[in-house]
């Protein structure tokens, strides 16, 4: 695998940068997240004009750049860096690739072409506080029950009397930019007790019943909307037939790999901005950056950050491992933005200072995506670490059981792991060598 990257990767990461730089400080950030959108809709349409972005993951015969996820990740990297608050998570890593995936050809031609220009945004919407299990980041829920189960809670879907649509009741909150996204993909559960199972359907931002309400939130730059459905009209998105669970899953690997390169430019950031301010703060009559404690903490934290960046650059081009970078991206971040909170002192920590907004978009991700433990844990399944060895039946020549050493005797250790009942072997007397 070629893992350096093409110059049209370093061009558009070089151009984001230029155009972010100039467009996208604290002042501005705290600024767009306090507008209607939650973020800068002049910004938005010159990075979906100049760049393509909301695209950039979109076939060009649906109008987008052609390009792959890892691309997508990289540029989310950039964005990461001065923590962008955008549409561009929730449309195109989370609503594209289920379109893509699920969608009707004449679906994907009505809605891959506006979401690709950046003209039409969309919000996946799962029901709860589910979205990390939904997206089978911390668990695999192969029932669906997460979408309602077919009792109280969660989003319920039934068809109409004519049998040519679909109408849905119930609630979901912490939906990602559901406020203003124009489009809706709401999970729900159809089919009652007998005939479980959870399908995606398609509703717009005029639909009667549909109430939208932001809510306050820890991370003001991943603004979040309370959706409430009172018997609302829906299409079905694809066909009843379809794998949704499965379609979530994949989406989830890639979701995780993009999330994982934006949480490293975050990082990545943040720890080059502590730096700089100790090296500038003095305290005895010198920079408290010269200190060797502080040094040992920057040194530690340096090492963490280009950990979970080459973890992230490597999820960029194999996807199943993006569980595992998503989660060594945010402990890093997590770990570099109380740093740069400490080390900042008290003033870390208020509105006038930009170090609270990342110490913020640590937390506010691991509630959302994670925890990191439970990230690590599902990977650690999916892999196979901790399951249990086959059992070889008496008699059969085989591989000798994890739970019966076979050389338990000389090592001290019975049947079940405990001492041995049987006196250890005399070792071998030594070999006579002629000198």
């Amino acid at each position: 695998m070629d893992a350096a990257f093409t110059a049209e990767q370093d061009e558009i990461r070089r151009t984001l940068r230029e155009i972010l730089g100039k467009r996208c400080g604290p002042d501005e950030v705290k600024a767009a997240v306090r507008t209607a959108a939650g973020h800068d809709r002049e910004l938005w349409q010159q990075l979906a004009r100049q760049l393509g972005l909301p695209g950039i993951a979109v076939a060009e015969e649906y109008g987008g750049v052609g390009c792959t996820p890892a691309d997508l990740a990289l540029a989310c990297e950039e964005t990461g860096r001065v923590l962008l608050p955008s549409p561009l998570l929730a449309t195109a890593a989370l609503c594209v690739p289920l379109i893509t995936a699920l969608g009707a050809e004449t679906q994907r031609s009505a809605l891959l072409p506006p979401l690709a220009a950046g003209g039409l945004t969309a919000a996946l919407a799962v029901s709860g506080p589910a979205l990390a299990t939904a997206l089978a980041l911390t668990g695999e829920d192969t029932a669906g029950h997460w979408s309602g189960g077919g009792r109280a809670g969660g989003v319920q879907a039934r068809a109409d009397a004519s049998g040519d649509g679909w109408r849905l009741y119930g609630e979901v909150a912490q939906v990602l930019d559901g406020h203003s996204a124009a489009l809706l993909l709401v999970a729900a559960h159809t089919g009652g007790f007998a005939r479980s199972r959870t399908l995606l359907f398609l509703v717009r931002e005029d639909a009667p019943g549909l109430v939208r309400t932001r809510q306050a939130v820890l991370d003001e730059t991943r603004p979040q909307a309370r959706i409430q459905l009172r018997d609302v009209p829906a299409e079905l998105l694809g066909d009843e037939g379809d794998d949704v669970l499965g379609a979530l899953a994949a989406t989830g690997r890639t979701a995780s790999a993009v999330l994982a390169a934006e949480a490293v430019g975050a990082a990545g950031q943040a720890l080059a901005r502590t730096v700089e301010y100790v090296r500038q703060r003095e305290q005895f009559g010198r920079a408290i950056g010269s200190f060797q404690a502080v040094k040992h903490r920057l040194a530690d934290l340096y090492v963490q950050v280009q950990a979970a960046r080459s973890a992230a650059y490597y999820a960029a081009w194999d996807p199943d491992q993006g569980g595992l970078a998503l989660a060594q991206a945010l402990e890093a971040l997590r770990l570099t933005a109380g740093e740069a909170i400490q080390l900042h002192g008290g003033i870390g920590f208020t509105w006038e200072h930009d170090a609270h907004l990342y110490f913020k978009r640590a937390a506010a991700d691991e509630l959302l995506f994670g925890p990191v433990h439970r990230l690590r844990a599902h990977a650690a399944d999916r892999a196979g670490l901790f399951a249990a060895p086959a059992a070889v039946p008496a008699g059969s020549s085989g591989p000798v059981p994890v739970s019966a050493p076979a050389h338990g005797a000389a090592q001290g250790a019975g049947p079940a792991g405990g001492p041995s009942t049987t006196p250890p072997a005399s070792p071998p007397a030594p070999e006579k060598v002629a000198v």
